[in-house]
């Protein structure tokens, strides 16, 4: 039987900063954190898993494997907001998508929000989405918080689906970037503010909708802004 495939919490793993971490200063905070998804234990955090996602091989770049999503119901749930805090930062992924829906939200990160009388939720949070064009895909970064609201998908900028890709959005204290395997997609101005505590989802939204079809091989996190050639994902390709 697949090790994975009931719905389960592991609890107790954790919060402890990852070997080698450095501590984001005066926060107590690690400055990086690294989710391997085929070490669920790397994640450190209470981690829920739906469906049945399937522990494969990863890039040879990034030994250690990866987490296959049917694009139906496989996801992760995990009692963490990596990159709560941070004003500015460095998020990025290595993934391979396999096609399928259009529309497909893959990693969310979260922030819980305080209930305000007379006032709708903001919604504040970050994803990396996709947009599927038959064989080819398109990146979808996406953050919104009280004073932003930025969304960076270009359709022309298409990359092929069925091969393991870096991914990246990066915020330097004025500008927010996307990138795909360290070639720029795109950036706007944004009056980035930092978000607060809260959880995060990998194969689908955080509401369930828009599910991956593909492998997750890792997701870093780092409270600091890093240039592209700082990636250290490189070109898994």
């Amino acid at each position: 039987m697949n090790p994975l495939d009931r719905r389960r919490v592991l609890a107790g793993l954790g919060a402890t900063p990852l070997a080698g971490c450095a501590t984001f200063p005066g926060s107590g905070r690690p400055e990086s954190i690294v989710w391997r998804f085929g070490d669920l234990a790397s994640i450190g955090a209470p981690l829920t898993i739906e469906g049945a996602p399937r522990p494969v091989a990863g890039p040879a770049s990034l030994p250690g494997g990866a987490l296959l999503f049917d694009g139906v119901d496989d996801a992760l749930f995990i009692g963490q907001h990596p990159l709560a805090g941070a004003a500015t930062f460095a998020f990025e992924a290595v993934f391979r998508p396999d096609g399928g829906a259009t529309e497909q939200r893959w990693l969310h990160l979260q922030a819980d929000e305080d209930a305000v009388p007379g006032q709708a939720p903001v919604g504040t949070r970050f994803l990396f989405e996709i947009r599927v064009y038959g064989d080819e895909w398109a990146l979808d970064a996406f953050v919104k918080g009280p004073t932003y609201n930025q969304t960076l998908v270009f359709p022309d900028r298409r990359h092929p689906v069925g091969r393991w890709h870096h991914v990246a959005q990066t915020y330097d204290g004025t500008t927010y970037r996307s990138f795909v395997n360290g070639e720029l997609q795109g950036e706007a101005v944004v009056a980035f503010t930092p978000q607060g505590p809260g959880r995060a989802s990998v194969g689908t939204r955080i509401n369930r909708v828009s599910y991956f079809n593909g492998a997750i091989a890792e997701a870093r996190f780092t409270r600091r802004f890093l240039r592209p050639d700082q990636f250290t994902g490189g070109n898994p390709a």
